[in-house]
């Protein structure tokens, strides 16, 4: 069979993890619980049939070509109980319950990713906080690697089968590359350009300006994390974005900004000046290509305007900044930098890991990522899911990290912070909340 390397993005993924900053995206999903014994048939379920999934079996290994690639491989022992784990939580909510669980690595020996059934603390709800590596997977492709364990779904792939091994090459093939060879040479002279048009965009937008202290973490710290979450009504943010334009992610996004100011302010920290900090969000393109194959991702910059007093005024800055990064597309500018992945060789990415983990800091502030969901109704041994919070990894040197997710017409934010530099994360939460009805008040 052959090796089915990482990709460039993904190597990098594998790459930059350390002890204190575990690169793993998480999903915190909260089920109403279908009679009693329900988060211990949920976990039996999850060990039964995560086994029959070929995309969970498989763990990273290096290879001696290319010097410092690495490669997927199935794993000749696997064992569901490595991965599936029912824990008793007591009197902790599953948020409070998932902060030390994040902080916690995978098992790089493993395939890397665990479920944790979280039972507690009533009878009517459990939880299952699933974390999966970047390196195998991006938000989407958690999410549908996740999907594949709830009742109905969707039957696992057959491996691929490998290649037939191809004809030593004739003087015709070889008269076929030369003739090929002007249009390799132009692709390359222009992933090239980009490259440094990316890299003269990240240098540009480089200054840490407008960073508040708060967004900021001891690079060096125990890595302990803390977890909140916010479940808000769609409608209501389509009220927003319907009465003063842009998209559901403009109106999510502004959220963050105006939260961000909210608990600044209650903190008793200094009023936000200056451009605002520098907020990544991660941006698919994977088109048509579906959930599967890793990360595809890129992504766009954009100064969070937490100067600005007035809610709608946010919005209008929020959306025009958008607006240029869609117009500029998402492989240009300095939000693009995931791009630059594919122009490093294996060897750099294994040498340069702990360098571009430290330089995450320089390029941008805070993560605000959106994960899409289906419009499906998934539950678990007859538990209905009610809300997804997904969950993003931390940077090193940065305080705090937020994904949001629709689901059923609820919106879900997901918080995970450095619980030393930020003590008060559920404050942040209700910011969110304060945030939001200001903008219908505004609008109604």
């Amino acid at each position: 069979m052959a090796t089915e390397h990482l990709s460039p993005l993904d190597l990098a993924f594998w790459r930059i993890e350390s002890a204190a900053h575990p690169m793993h995206l998480g999903a915190l999903i909260v089920f109403e619980a279908a009679g009693p014994g329900a988060a211990e048939r949920a976990a039996g379920l999850l060990a039964a049939r995560c086994a029959a999934v070929p995309g969970l079996r498989r763990r990273i290994r290096d290879v001696l070509l290319p010097v410092g690639a690495a490669a997927w491989s199935p794993d000749p022992d696997f064992d569901a109980a490595r991965h599936v784990f029912l824990v008793r939580t007591g009197e902790a909510t599953p948020h409070e319950a998932a902060g030390p669980l994040m902080a916690r690595p995978l098992d790089r020996h493993l395939p890397p990713w665990e479920a944790h059934v979280l039972a507690g603390p009533g009878p009517d709800a459990f939880a299952v906080l699933f974390k999966f590596h970047h390196a195998l997977a991006d938000g989407l492709g958690a999410l549908a690697l996740a999907a594949s364990l709830f009742d109905g779904g969707p039957a696992p792939r057959a491996p691929a089968r490998p290649a037939p091994a191809r004809p030593l090459p004739s003087q015709r093939d070889a008269g076929s590359a030369l003739r090929r060879l002007p249009g390799v040479l132009a692709a390359r002279v222009q992933d090239v350009g980009q490259a440094l048009e990316i890299g003269a965009a990240v240098a540009r937008a480089g200054l840490p300006l407008g960073v508040p202290g708060a967004l900021v973490a001891d690079p060096d710290g125990p890595g302990a994390r803390a977890v909140a979450g916010l479940a808000l009504d769609l409608d209501e943010v389509n009220l927003v974005r319907k009465a003063a334009g842009g998209t559901v992610n403009d109106v999510l996004i502004t959220m963050v900004a105006g939260a961000l100011r909210r608990w600044l302010e209650e903190r008793g920290d200094p009023a936000p000046r200056g451009p605002g900090p520098r907020a990544l969000i991660p941006v698919s393109r994977r088109g048509r290509a579906g959930a599967g194959g890793g990360n595809r991702l890129s992504g766009y910059l954009l100064r969070l305007p937490l100067a600005e007093r007035d809610p709608l005024l946010r919005l209008d800055r929020v959306r025009a900044a958008m607006d240029r990064n869609k117009d500029a597309g998402p492989a240009r500018g300095a939000g693009a930098v995931a791009l630059l992945a594919d122009h490093v060789h294996p060897l750099g990415h294994r040498l340069g890991g702990p360098l571009v983990a430290q330089a995450a800091r320089l390029l941008f502030d805070i993560l605000v990522t959106s994960v899409p969901l289906p419009g499906l109704t998934f539950s678990l041994g007859g538990s209905r899911v009610r809300e997804v919070y997904p969950l993003a990894p931390l940077a090193r040197g940065q305080s705090l990290a937020v994904a949001v997710s629709t689901y059923k017409g609820t919106v879900h934010y997901g918080l995970v912070a450095d619980a030393a530099a930020v003590p008060d994360l559920a404050e942040l939460a209700g910011a969110l909340r304060a945030e939001l009805d200001a903008l219908v008040r505004e609008v109604s």
